[in-house]
């Protein structure tokens, strides 16, 4: 599969400078709260996303308080067992301050059963089946008990994900089930997709979803859902157990995650997802999660987004309130979809907790209410304090130039892996983000300044032709393996023009 994120890597990056020292620290989670005087009440109504962090719960920026319980039938009962990563409803209030009050916290998974049918030969993503539904994860989904290289045939996993417009799913959380916890008994398994055409056999009571053959009783039927319901090709969510056909019967059926983006109590709403049905300039709408939202002239775009770029698979955030016709009025769409990232040992002398921020390879990262913090070899919850150490990185983020001119990769997620004591002069670095300046044989990209020698390797594109391109105002993405000769020295060991992936 190719990267979700090659329509991002293509936005200006000074479409909406920030000013660093808005951000500033508040307890728990993936970091710091937006630093915003305290304001009266923003949205009452349903948060939609995945979590971000904890103390109570951060759900698109928002740090929630919780009363710990959460609505769930897939064994899920309490705060302290969500992972980051999960898709939550939140149904409550919030505030300009960054802060919420949650009335209820509700999880489902997407899929639970085994791993099928891996394809691991995308450099940056994997793809795999679940009784015949596709899931890709790639480098911003949060794993727990496995990585993107260790995942494998056979494993027990929950899965919370996105309905991708072409039916496949992309997955923000992928947990690894151990064996001893496998559930056992009529709901062990879970699987969501669209009910194929002509596959309903009211007769024999069976359908099935993308070829995996399904039945059901009277009593497979959950709150609002009728067999007749079914012969309109439902996206519907199936719990059940596997016979030895291979057939799912169904202990309960459902209506598939779209319901978590139902209109409920409140007018407002926010919520994560990718876009399904792209723009349409004629009527200024687009659909996301089976929403048809509006935009208009008050619309606010964040992260260099105009609305042409809202095209189908892109990850956004939508805030907004119900309309009478039950359509979403945006008032404000930004990027949830990386567009630049970096690898390598943190410099701990740069780790800043008041404004959030820490160096790899030269690369200055800002940790926001956004940021997902994890560890794959550990089901602690990480804070920015816990990268206080030698530790190997993976950053994924978006690129962004602030009103000082700096550049900085505003950190989606934070995968924290082995310490590293290896010397400065021998550590290696890799980058991908937007080149943005070239003096003489030095490159400058997300902000640091490479040099470039007779020994670099530039792969399928000569140095001339990425300066051809530089010079004619064409973005051009790069990949970057370099090292750190002395600090802030870096020398490019290869250069990979990204453009066209």
């Amino acid at each position: 599969m190719s990267k979700v994120v090659t329509l991002q890597k293509a936005l200006k990056l000074a479409a909406a400078p920030l000013a660093l020292g808005i951000l500033s620290a508040c307890g728990g989670g993936g970091g710091g709260g937006v630093g915003i005087a305290d304001g009266g009440i923003r949205g009452t109504g349903s948060s939609v996303g995945p979590v971000s962090g904890f103390g109570s719960v951060f759900v698109n920026g928002v740090k929630f308080e919780t009363d710990g319980q959460v609505v769930s039938d897939d064994g899920i009962e309490r705060e302290d067992q969500l992972k980051e990563g999960m898709i939550l409803r939140i149904d409550g209030e919030w505030r300009d301050d960054g802060r919420g009050d949650a009335e209820s916290v509700e999880y489902d998974d997407t899929f639970r059963g085994p791993v099928s049918g891996l394809d691991a030969s995308a450099v940056e993503s994997v793809t795999f089946t679940i009784y015949g539904q596709t899931v890709v994860a790639d480098k911003q989904t949060v794993l727990n008990g496995a990585t993107l290289q260790s995942l494998a045939n056979g494993q027990f996993v929950r899965v919370s994900a996105w309905r991708q417009p072409d039916g496949t799913y992309r997955a923000s959380f992928i947990g690894v089930i151990p064996a001893d916890q496998i559930p056992t008994g009529e709901d062990k398994v879970e699987i969501e997709g669209r009910i194929d055409q002509d596959s309903l056999d009211r007769e024999n009571r069976a359908f099935t979803i993308n070829g995996q053959k399904v039945t059901y009783s009277d009593l497979s039927f959950g709150e609002g859902l009728e067999e007749d319901d079914l012969a309109d090709l439902l996206l519907v969510e199936v719990e059940g157990e596997e016979q030895p056909d291979g057939t799912l019967v169904a202990a309960e059926l459902a209506e598939g995650d779209i319901r978590r983006y139902r209109r409920g109590s409140g007018d407002d709403i926010e919520f994560a997802g990718p876009v399904g049905e792209g723009y349409n300039a004629a009527n200024r709408t687009f659909r996301i999660n089976g929403l048809q939202v509006t935009i208009d002239n008050n619309t606010e775009f964040d992260d260099g987004l105009v609305a042409t770029d809202l095209q189908a698979g892109l990850l956004i955030q939508v805030e907004g309130e119900f309309q009478a016709n039950g359509s979403v009025l945006a008032e404000e769409i930004e990027a949830r979809d990386g567009n630049a990232s970096v690898e390598g040992v943190i410099d701990v002398n740069t780790l800043n907790p008041s404004d959030q921020t820490f160096r790899v390879g030269g690369v200055m990262v800002q940790v926001t209410p956004l940021t997902t913090i994890t560890d794959d070899e550990t089901d602690q919850r990480l804070k920015l304090a816990d990268l206080n150490g030698n530790y190997q990185l993976e950053v994924e983020g978006i690129e962004k130039q602030l009103s000082s001119g700096l550049v900085v990769l505003e950190a989606i997620k934070v995968e924290r892996n082995e310490e590293d004591t290896t010397p400065v002069t021998e550590r290696e670095f890799e980058l991908e983000g937007m080149l943005t300046e070239i003096q003489g044989t030095v490159f400058t990209v997300l902000g640091v300044p490479v040099q470039t020698t007779i020994d670099t390797d530039f792969g399928d594109h000569s140095r001339d032709e990425i300066i051809e391109a530089h010079e004619s105002d064409q973005p051009v993405i790069l990949e970057v393996e370099y090292n750190e000769l002395k600090p802030g020295v870096y020398t490019a060991e290869s250069i990979d023009w990204e453009n066209d992936d």
